[in-house]
């Protein structure tokens, strides 16, 4: 067994580009922040999205990456992401785009929560920013008029971002659909399933109401501080997307009124004709409601918002400005395929990797490394007790969809913690073989003889009542030092 990620320095030169640290690594590519520089010492911040290695000879996701640049770059919009730059360094593709200084709503949300309810205000004026980029989009036409039906089909928390200036973007068209896209690719239903559009889920047709109705789903959770459709398996929340059954926001949050409960119920209709017809017709109504009901919010507000938040984190950890002890689970997998006498594989090791980014996604982990047929995936927000059994819900599911295709399934869960940078979200140099990282991966290589999800006992702890464990044995690490392991039965 190959062990993942290889310790990688910055600054490094990469074409006309210095990559300055690595942001986030996906199913299809990787994200640095990025330095360029031009004449008289001119340096710009941009954001260098790069496709990965094992998908670089790849020409279905070389084709859906030039699509998303294709399709990003003719939406000039203030509250969408701008891309500067389609090009090639050496073997890797690439686009250029624009820093965001600031932080995702998902990061944002879950910084807000200890301090209570997030604003109505904000919430109502974010979901008008986002409302005036689909707009655009969705009514966009190519250079001789014809209209290109752009569908974003990934409006989520983690791809609305909030800059430090109080600015909204949406980013991310990696899986967005077009008119001059080929039918094969509207075929293949990509994304994260709790924010799909019932017709979404279903492989259907689809038109801007799709974006309106993920768009409403990323309003409930931010009124109610609860998922809407996100349950502990796949099946079960495509299961309560396809029904769309939607409670009253009004029984987790009295303060939300009849007129704005109505607004959202129609934005989540579960039909896409008795939904807001589009983008704009939207718009106004959430204007609308906001001037009769006094929710007045602006940038400068949004702004403060989030002064506050990273301003009060800096101020509880005086000691600490850079980095704070924050608890994380992390779970290693590895795909191998078995001998030729038992299975063959159905498919390359490239795609069952972006088939698993979708359910990740879903799981709400992050994937800090990714190679061919491997991944890190931590969890870093919310309550430990859920975070793990996210991850052992993820790792069943994992298991269950590398099988399908042919291949074995390694898998190590450890909980523990780590010193993450405050601003970034991540450890300092050497993290990958430190603390759960470094025992993640080793059970994983473990796991390899086992075919089972190999954990920790505080990890069965936790996960007692909802998944049977079993005790595998005592095992020595680090010289003197012992665990107990449990395997997933």
């Amino acid at each position: 067994m190959r062990w993942l990620g290889v310790c990688v320095e910055f600054p490094q030169q990469f074409g006309d580009y210095t990559l300055l640290e690595r942001i986030a690594t996906g199913g299809m590519a990787e994200v640095f922040r990025a330095r360029a520089e031009g004449l008289a010492g001119f340096e710009k911040i941009v954001v260098i999205k790069r496709v990965l290695d094992s998908l670089a000879s790849d020409p279905e996701f070389i084709g859906l990456f030039v699509d998303e640049a294709k399709i990003a770059v003719r939406l000039l919009h203030v509250n969408i992401v701008q891309v500067f730059e389609l090009g090639r360094a050496g073997d890797h593709h690439y686009m250029a785009l624009e820093f965001v200084a600031g932080l995702d709503m998902a990061r944002l949300v879950s910084k807000s929560h200890p301090r209570g309810p997030f604003p109505v205000a904000l919430a109502l004026f974010v979901t008008c920013e986002v409302l005036k980029a689909l707009d655009f989009a969705h009514s966009r036409c190519d250079d001789e008029g014809r209209p290109l039906h752009i569908v974003h089909c990934d409006i989520s928390p983690q791809n609305m971002l909030i800059s430090f200036a109080g600015e909204v973007k949406i980013t991310d068209f990696g899986i967005s659909r077009a008119a001059f896209q080929a039918s094969s690719v509207h075929d293949v239903i990509r994304g994260k399933y709790a924010y799909m559009s019932p017709e979404q889920v279903e492989g259907k047709p689809l038109d801007g109401r799709s974006d309106l109705f993920s768009l409403g789903i990323v309003l409930f959770e931010l009124l109610t501080g609860r998922r809407l459709f996100k349950r502990e398996t796949r099946e079960e929340t495509i299961r309560r997307v396809r029904q769309a059954e939607v409670p009253s926001p009004r029984t987790y949050r009295p303060e939300v009124s009849e007129d704005l409960e109505a607004l959202l119920l129609r934005a989540l209709a579960r039909r896409p004709s008795d939904r807001f017809a589009t983008a704009g017709e939207m718009l106004e109504a959430v204007g609308q409601l906001m001037v009769r009901e006094g929710h007045r919010a602006t940038n400068s507000d949004l702004a403060a918002f989030v002064r506050r938040l990273t301003s009060s984190e800096a101020e509880s950890t005086p000691d600490k400005p850079e980095f704070s002890a924050t608890a994380i689970v992390a779970l290693a997998v590895e795909a191998f395929a078995p001998p030729r006498s038992l299975s063959t594989p159905k498919t390359t090791l490239a795609r069952l990797g972006q088939e698993w980014s979708a359910l990740i996604a879903d799981a709400g982990g992050q994937i800090w490394e990714q190679d061919e047929g491997g991944a890190l995936i931590v969890w870093t927000g919310g309550e430990v007790p859920d975070r793990l059994a996210a991850a052992v819900n993820l790792a069943v599911t994992l298991k269950k969809t590398t099988r399908k295709k042919g291949y074995r399934l390694a898998a190590g869960l450890a909980p523990g913690v780590a010193r993450l940078h405050q601003t970034t979200g991540r450890p300092g140099e050497g993290w990958e073989l430190a603390g759960p990282f470094y025992l993640a991966r080793w059970m994983m290589n473990l796991s390899a003889h086992r075919g089972r999800l190999l954990l920790t006992e505080v990890g069965a702890r936790h996960v007692e009542g909802k998944h049977a464990t079993e005790l595998l044995g005592r095992i020595s690490i680090l010289g003197d030092r012992f665990i107990n392991l449990f395997e997933v039965a």
